[in-house]
């Protein structure tokens, strides 16, 4: 019989009802053993790890991912649903060195790996009775009483279970992709963390002289990356754009008409011809520095459409190891890979300047730049720049190699 809702009904303490009949009546596990000869519908939930307090954004994923479960369930299906924590990554660590007073990676190889590994697995339960009272509260139905854990061997096995089989269907293969990269923390970080730490700051950009080769003129090139420049292997123009020869005192430069009084000054200039972008295609340049000499043919023009009459020259500059539209154009062309910053985001020892972090190295490329005379202007650039979360150090788009799945050639069972 339908009970009528009182006007002073408190929804807590209805709640409190409701979950304490769940368990004295054991609901959930009743719910599962009428149903073990049923249909099976599996549910994928990744874990959350519990080495951090839950917040309102965990409410809404958790009581999101209880309703398909729920849903199926009351369709007839079978529906396992195995708690789990997930005690790996980098937060975990980032806790611990905090813990331990200690900095990345020298540091805690220095500490030891093992002794280091044990603080983690000790760390990792830190809010686990909070974690289990919060997906209580919240109704949200698994086996919290027997669930699977990442770092235990059961579990890791499985993944190069897993793995094994996608190597023996011949659906992996290495390569390298390029991604916002920590070099303090060692890590790429996913798209919603790179949201997270954007600052608004004031660097140097540069724009540069780069001689076209058997001519008396050079192209004009525009970079907010200083310390790219001696990874270029290309340059690249938008093949439908109209660009100019344009004479301004003594030197002849190359760039888009679009841009020309923005970058060389309204009536400071003349403008010698005018010609497309694609017409520009495979011209070669004489590189701004030779610290390696690539196999591979570099140092020329290339076309996309990616190159934008918004800002700078019209004329970028290619360095397929740091930049998704770079390592675009580097696959179409088979330019070579060249890349001379280490995993530290520090320059190689390739370079002038071994050992300087990327960010440092901004001014003594433009200082080098300028002893050249291929330095034709370094203005200031206010931009909004990514930053890490986790410790704030400004992130660099950054090609890692890695193994990766052929998701592609993965073909549906035969009916």
């Amino acid at each position: 019989m339908y009970k009528k809702v009182p006007t002073d009904l408190s929804f807590a303490d209805r709640e409190r009802e409701t979950l304490s009949f769940w368990r004295e009546n054991k609901i959930f596990e009743r719910s599962m053993e009428e149903r073990q000869s049923c249909p099976s519908y599996t549910f994928y939930d990744g874990p959350p790890t519990a080495n951090g307090k839950p917040h309102i954004g965990h409410v809404l994923t958790r009581v999101i991912k209880d309703m398909i479960p729920r849903y199926h369930a009351m369709k007839g299906c079978n529906v396992p649903r195995k708690a789990g924590w997930d005690t790996h990554g980098l937060p975990v660590e980032l806790e611990v060195e905090k813990l331990l007073g200690i900095n990345g990676k020298e540091q805690i190889e220095e500490y030891g790996i093992a002794p280091f590994i044990e603080k983690c697995k000790e760390s990792v339960w830190k809010y686990k009775g909070m974690w289990e009272d919060f997906s209580g509260t919240v109704g949200f139905w698994a086996d919290m009483d027997d669930p699977y854990v990442t770092y235990h061997n059961t579990y890791i096995e499985s993944e190069w279970w897993a793995l094994k089989q996608i190597w023996d269907k011949g659906l992996l293969y290495k390569g390298f992709k390029i991604v916002p990269y920590c070099p303090r923390c060692g890590t790429p970080l996913s798209s919603h963390e790179v949201a997270q730490g954007y600052k608004d700051v004031k660097e140097r950009s540069a724009i540069v002289k780069m001689p076209v080769v058997g001519e008396d003129a050079a192209f004009l090139v525009w970079t907010t990356t200083p310390w790219t420049l001696p990874s270029n292997v290309a340059l690249c123009v938008n093949p439908d754009a109209e660009y100019i020869r344009a004479q301004k005192g003594d030197e002849v430069f190359i760039l888009a008409h679009a841009l020309a009084d923005q970058v060389l000054g309204e009536g400071e200039y003349t403008v010698l011809e005018t010609l497309k972008g694609k017409s520009l295609e495979h011209k070669e340049y004489e590189p701004l520095f030779r610290f390696v000499s690539p196999k591979e043919k570099c140092w020329y023009v290339t076309c996309d459409d990616y190159v934008t009459m918004e800002d700078g020259t019209g004329v970028v500059h290619i360095a397929p190891a740091f930049g998704e539209d770079d390592a675009k154009v580097g696959r179409a062309y088979g330019l070579p890979f060249v890349q001379l910053v280490d995993a530290k985001g520090e320059m190689t020892a390739e370079t002038e300047w071994p050992g300087v972090f990327v960010k440092d190295a901004d001014k003594l490329v433009l200082r080098r730049l300028e002893e050249l005379g291929l330095l034709y202007d370094a203005p200031l650039f206010e931009h909004s720049y990514p930053h890490c979360w986790r410790c704030d150090t400004p992130l660099i788009y950054y090609a890692r190699d890695s193994w990766f799945n052929k998701m592609t050639a993965v073909k549906e069972p035969a009916a």
